[in-house]
C-alpha cells in the first residue's frame, strides 16, 4: 500500500475529475512545476495506481437505452461452475461489467441492450445458454442517480 501525501492527493483527486487536464494544468491547480507533476504521473502508473485513462461513453448516444444488472446464482456442486460460467460470459459482447461475490449472489453481469427485444435476445439466446444457472434475477435500470469513479481522497 502506497500512502499518499497531500500533494499526491490533490494530484489523484484532479485526474480523477479532469482526466483530460493536461500536465500544466494539473501541476498549477496542486501546486507543482509540470516536471514534478509529470514525474508523479509517471509513478503512480508505475506503481498501478494510475491504470490507465478511459474514455467515458454515453452509450444511450450510440443507440443502447437499457442496462439490465443479473444477478445470479450458480450451481456450486459443480466443479468448475464459476470457471466454465464466467468463461462464455465473457463472450458475450453486451456484458460490459462482470463482478463475482461471496454470499447468496455469485455473480453479477451488467447488460447493455439496445432496447427491450434485444435485450430479450441477448437474455435467451446468450445468458440462459451459459452454463451452471442455479438462479437469476434482473433489474432494469430506470435513472442514474450518482455514478462516479472518484476515490474520496
Amino acid at each position: 500500500m502506497y500512502l499518499l501525501n497531500d500533494i499526491e492527493k490533490r494530484l489523484i483527486r484532479n485526474i480523477m475529475e479532469d482526466p483530460d487536464a493536461g500536465t500544466g494544468k494539473l501541476a498549477e491547480r496542486v501546486g507543482m512545476s509540470t516536471t514534478a507533476c509529470w514525474r508523479k504521473i509517471e509513478k503512480f502508473q508505475e506503481l498501478g495506481i494510475i491504470q490507465g485513462f478511459i474514455a467515458d461513453v454515453n452509450w444511450k448516444k450510440l443507440g443502447y437505452e437499457l442496462e439490465v444488472s443479473l444477478r445470479i446464482t450458480l450451481d456450486k456442486t459443480q466443479k468448475d461452475a464459476f470457471e466454465m460460467f464466467l468463461s462464455g460470459a465473457r463472450k458475450i459482447r453486451e456484458v460490459n461489467e462482470i463482478q463475482t461475490f461471496l454470499g447468496r449472489v455469485d455473480v453479477r453481469l451488467n447488460i447493455l441492450a439496445r432496447d427491450l427485444d434485444h435485450y430479450q435476445s441477448i437474455y435467451r439466446n446468450e445468458i440462459l445458454n451459459l452454463p451452471y444457472i442455479a438462479e437469476v434475477e434482473a433489474l432494469m435500470l430506470i435513472s442514474d442517480i450518482k455514478r462516479s469513479n472518484v476515490l474520496p481522497i
